[in-house]
């Protein structure tokens, strides 16, 4: 018995294994190629692997575009809130690492922003694909407005708006990722930490002192 439960378990462990390989490929894919024009058999190849492997985890390709994404989405949620965690109990304090966390190369990378914006240049014409990035947008948005909410109850910051802010930083950092993507060599990751430091000064200059 306990044989056979260490043998299953060491299947069970080689599948996932295999499946992350498979998204770790169809994300290099993407963002070399492009969605609409990757193929099963260009991510076959991009993991070294036969055709039949990909077939016989995923079924079709669309199954695997949906699995990386939610694979994507997870992997953000994670680190996401393992730093809200980490930063403490002050508001400004997780505002900062979350702002960080996005600037962050792990996060940050060319090849993973690549893949963000072809699933969210497809979200109008994919149900599926919609529902997982409106889950993960409606997340970030809540918690990033709850944080500008707190500093601002703290701060007594007059004519300053919650949402307002949250859409603003979320803007910045959709506009700092573009920039990152269209032009790597020439980013600069102080430059753009710097760029939202400032806003945050002007909006919280209490929480964001110079």
């Amino acid at each position: 018995m306990a044989l056979a439960a260490t043998k299953s378990s060491r299947r069970t462990a080689s599948r996932a294994r295999r499946r992350q390989q498979l998204i770790d490929a169809t994300m290099k894919s993407i963002a070399r190629k492009g969605m609409s024009s990757v193929t099963l058999g260009d991510v076959a190849r991009e993991a070294g692997l036969s055709q039949g492997i990909v077939n016989l985890h995923f079924k079709s390709k669309d199954n695997l575009l949906t699995e990386t994404l939610t694979c994507l989405a997870d992997e953000y949620k994670l680190q996401f809130d393992a730093a809200l965690e980490k930063a403490g109990p002050r508001p400004a304090d997780k505002l900062r690492a979350l702002i960080e966390l996005d600037l962050r190369p792990s996060i940050c990378d060319p090849q993973k922003i690549a893949v963000w914006f072809a699933f969210w240049g497809e979200v109008k014409s994919r149900p599926t694909y919609r529902r997982i990035c409106d889950q993960f947008d409606c997340y970030y948005d809540e918690v990033i407005a709850g944080l500008c909410e707190a500093i601002i109850e703290e701060g007594k910051y007059g004519g300053v708006f919650a949402e307002a802010t949250a859409e603003a930083l979320g803007a910045m950092t959709n506009g700092l990722w573009l920039s990152c993507l269209i032009s790597p060599r020439s980013w600069d990751r102080k430059r753009a930490t710097d760029a939202v430091d400032s806003y945050l000064r002007g909006v919280f200059p209490k929480h964001f002192p110079s």
